[in-house]
């Protein structure tokens, strides 16, 4: 009877808790659905430019390719697979058509696909390789598919809009689950010279019939958004909400998608692109410009570490096999990030709140360190300021924290702070704005036995899910590597008292290498390696690599005006020159007459007066002018502003080079030039 008692007053209890027990927190404001909560989760995932430009050479096609020319020798997508599995990816995005309108599938709606090319005797189906590899490796399956067809002769008429309906029925209905719908928002003209408006409802509808869970990127019935940028980087502040309007598209506005809205009518999150090499289709003359880990690890933590999902491209080369440089690059990074966030110091610790909705158990601070997204840690309505402190018990050094809201609720906090200390004094280390689903503060190693977030300012009662503090291991700085116009290379870098060793004939840098000590004469042009040593030469930075054609010393513009001209052809790619009003060619004198087998254009990073279109004449003589290129294009210049690569089908003799712009990123924009180079 005893026992009865006892378990009845127990029940009683718990019953009076119960009926108690605060309500969980309203959600507020705009809020994601099920699938976009799942796929943030995903935070990592890899993207597959591949088709004929990875055959041409070129960042888009303009249709008129011979589909021919796409025959990969050892197309394997089980490797691309397995290679994004071990990465830590979760899924593949491949570029089932892109602006040329080359089919990766053998489409009835079009006569430019793998069934016309020379790969598999025109009988391959690439699409249902991946797909059938992304679900033998436990990864999800995405399709890229460009509305933009610089092929299709219907492209411009309302009847292509049909035809793209029906070419997205096809390829979505045809090859299992589809995560994510990618559009991109290029719409350029077509071969009949028109451009396409585009029957986006009758897109939309095309998606939700045969893939209803899958998410919609770009376009503007999108349920995800681009960034704003080709670069890698998130905005500082980045809210997961957007109130769309005509001007906002993915086009344009990108400081509103790169940092979202406060307040935004829908949840509409960040989706990060970026190429592990300088473009989106592999090239091997980019094979040693794979980016660092140190860019990498960088991109990683302003990207995921900003509220938003990485999607990296990871282009196959020729064989239709992801490079080994690419594959090497990805295993480093995995290890880094799986090295970073191997041990939570927070888990092992004491967490405390001033403030807990209730009192309740349901919402305690222990929640954050509990390893379950589902639990979370909250304060009553009226509080919307709060602080959380961790206690080590000793002290602990670390350099790095994650936060994580419960999104389900909504992105509330609008700012916050970090200190260290000992629970009684402290020091501010870190101040941020919003956190949102994931957010990762850097910060210089600290010692400490606590750490306090303090919660300054938010649009609802705060409610975060987790929180992670960690010590990961600081990577050298990446050495640089810059030749002046005279042809004198100087190397440096940002990580204290190290040595820089260097190779000029091509070889790896060695600890035996030479040791840089003054500028390295290199008038002639070639390629020099280095890397920076340190702790006795226990630990080595990547391997910086600069390719370098001849040295400007004897060049001249003969038709610039303004100061600083000279930055056009000093050699050094981060100053530039912006061309008067009104003003739009640029004439190199070499001071000689050289064989050119190419030249280069370096745009200005966010300049809207990078060139887009342009002419190109030579000379040997100032008087008479040969056109080299006609209406030509530096194609995805406003969104990747990288380095252009520009080569001749025949050398050409001459001792002057004009540069015309057609066309710039933006109409009526000052033509900015970050360097002119030559191929020789």
């Amino acid at each position: 009877m005893k026992r009865l008692l006892q378990t009845a007053i127990l029940a009683g209890m718990l019953f009076a808790l119960a009926c108690n027990a605060p309500e969980p927190p309203a959600p507020y404001g705009a809020i994601p659905s099920p699938l976009q909560v799942q796929w943030q989760k995903m935070e990592y995932y890899m993207f597959v430019h591949f088709g004929p430009n990875t055959f041409t050479d070129v960042e888009w096609g303009h249709g008129n390719e011979d589909p021919k020319v796409f025959n990969p020798s050892q197309l394997d997508c089980r490797q691309w697979a397995r290679i994004a599995k071990d990465a830590g990816m979760k899924a593949i995005i491949v570029t089932a058509k892109h602006h040329d309108g080359f089919c990766l599938w053998p489409s009835k709606f079009s006569t430019h696909t793998v069934r016309e090319s020379s790969w598999k005797d025109g009988k391959g189906d690439l699409l249902r390789e991946l797909s059938d590899a992304c679900r033998g490796f436990g990864l999800k399956f995405g399709i890229y598919i460009s509305p933009w067809d610089r092929n299709h002769p219907t492209y411009g008429t309302d009847e292509y809009n049909k035809v793209f309906a029906g070419t997205l029925a096809e390829a979505l209905a045809g090859y299992g689950q589809v995560f994510e719908q990618w559009f991109d928002g290029a719409n350029g003209e077509g071969p009949n010279g028109k451009r396409q408006e585009y029957d986006w409802p009758a897109f939309r509808d095309a998606v939700r019939r045969h893939q209803p869970e899958a998410l919609i990127f770009g376009g503007p019935c999108r349920e995800l958004r681009w960034v704003g940028n080709e670069a890698g980087y998130a905005g500082e502040t980045n809210w997961a909400t957007l109130t769309p309007n005509d001007r906002i598209i993915d086009a344009a506005e990108n400081d509103v998608l790169g940092s979202g809205m406060e307040n935004g009518t829908q949840w509409l999150p960040a989706e990060v692109d970026v190429s592990i090499r300088p473009g989106w289709f592999y090239s091997a003359s980019t094979d040693d410009k794979v980016k660092s880990l140190a860019k990498l690890m960088d991109i990683y933590y302003s990207s995921v570490g900003r509220n938003g999902n990485l999607l990296l491209n990871v282009p196959p080369d020729r064989r239709g096999l992801i490079h080994p440089n690419d594959s090497t690059r990805l295993m480093e990074l995995r290890k880094a990030l799986d090295e970073a966030f191997a041990v939570n110091l927070a888990q092992k610790a004491s967490i405390k709140a001033d403030a807990t909705r209730g009192n309740s158990a349901g919402f305690k601070a222990a929640n954050l360190i509990d390893g379950n997204f589902d639990s979370y840690w909250a304060t009553d309505d009226n509080r919307r300021q709060a602080s959380l402190e961790i206690d080590f018990g000793a002290e602990r050094e670390f350099n790095r924290l994650v936060l994580q809201e419960y999104i389900p609720l909504g992105q509330r906090v609008k700012s916050f702070a970090v200190d260290c200390g000992d629970g009684k004094q402290w020091r501010e280390i870190a101040r941020q704005t919003t956190i949102g689903y994931k957010r990762i503060l850097r910060f210089p190693t600290v010692k400490s036995r606590a750490v306090r977030i303090r919660i300054e300012d938010a649009l609802a009662c705060p409610a975060l899910s987790e929180i992670g503090v960690y010590k990961a291991q600081e990577l050298l700085s990446p050495v640089n590597i810059v030749r002046s116009k005279k042809g004198e290379v100087t190397i440096f870098c940002d990580s204290k008292d190290p040595l820089i060793r260097y190779t000029t004939d091509g070889s790896e840098p060695s600890a035996a290498s030479p040791l840089y000590s003054a500028p390295v004469p290199l008038p002639r042009g070639g390629t020099i390696k280095a890397k920076a040593y340190v702790d006795n030469d226990s630990r080595s930075s990547e391997t910086a690599v600069a390719e370098f054609g001849l040295a400007h010393a004897k060049w001249s513009l003969t038709d610039a005006e303004g100061r600083g001209s000279d930055r056009a052809i000093d050699d050094n790619p981060l100053s530039a020159y912006i061309l008067p009003e009104k003003r739009n060619t640029l004439t190199v004198n070499f001071g000689e007459e050289l064989s050119l087998k190419g030249f280069t254009y370096t745009p200005v990073v966010g300049s809207k007066g990078n060139i887009r279109r342009y002419n190109l004449y030579s000379s040997s003589d100032g008087k008479k002018w040969n056109k080299i290129k006609t209406n030509a294009s530096f194609d995805n210049i406003a969104n990747n502003p990288v380095k252009q690569f520009v080569r001749f089908e025949q050398p050409v003799k001459a001792s002057l080079l004009r540069l015309e712009a057609v066309e710039t990123v933006e109409a009526g924009s000052r033509v900015s030039i970050g360097d002119i180079g030559i191929m020789n």
